[in-house]
């Protein structure tokens, strides 16, 4: 399997990235969901968060580095089965979903530094606050990044949705171009 992106294949660094965001958005979502229901007195209280918060930062920057490869390797053409209301919604997806993490990533980078902490990352390096402390940052940014996960959530199980749809029903090479195998 090549490293790059061809027209027709997706390469191996494309297909480990997007697996391997996808994975983390959702054990993220499925760890947010289940931290907010810890009480104070539940010995994840406080690790849930930590962990969250660091796969968070290094989700941003496998995120950044998906971007700059796209940029440098463009998909693969689509396939000449794809009508073109489904190229496009591919794309306003895709681009979406960009938006969407980013606005995700960076509101949950907010909450956590509104009060002027850094965000320690698995105690390997420090991610300090920009903004300093900030009155009532923490709740706004808490609001945008509630609802944009569950966009992100939803959006993406759409787009699995799509994916599965031409493989079942269309039996086109779609999925199979996303995990690597065939033509």
């Amino acid at each position: 399997m090549q490293v790059r992106n061809s027209s027709s294949q997706f390469g191996v660094v494309s297909i480990i990235v997007h697996w391997l965001v996808a994975l983390a958005v959702f054990g993220l979502f499925g760890l947010g969901y289940y931290m907010v229901g810890l009480s104070y007195y539940d010995e994840w209280y406080r690790q849930a968060p930590d962990i969250h918060r660091s796969i968070g930062i290094l989700l941003f920057i496998v995120v950044l580095f998906r971007v700059v490869w796209r940029l440098a390797n463009p998909v693969p053409r689509p396939l000449p089965s794809h009508t073109r209301w489904e190229v496009i919604s591919a794309h306003l997806a895709h681009g979406l979903l960009y938006i969407l993490l980013f606005v995700a990533m960076v509101s949950g980078y907010l909450i956590s530094t509104a009060d002027g902490s850094s965000i320690s990352v698995f105690n390997w390096f420090e991610v300090p606050s920009v903004t300093g402390q900030i009155k009532g940052m923490e709740d706004v940014a808490g609001d945008v990044h509630y609802w944009s996960t569950w966009a992100i959530v939803v959006l993406a199980g759409v787009h699995a949705l799509a994916a599965i749809k031409h493989h079942i029903m269309d039996k086109d090479n779609t999925l199979r171009r996303m995990l690597g195998v065939g033509h």
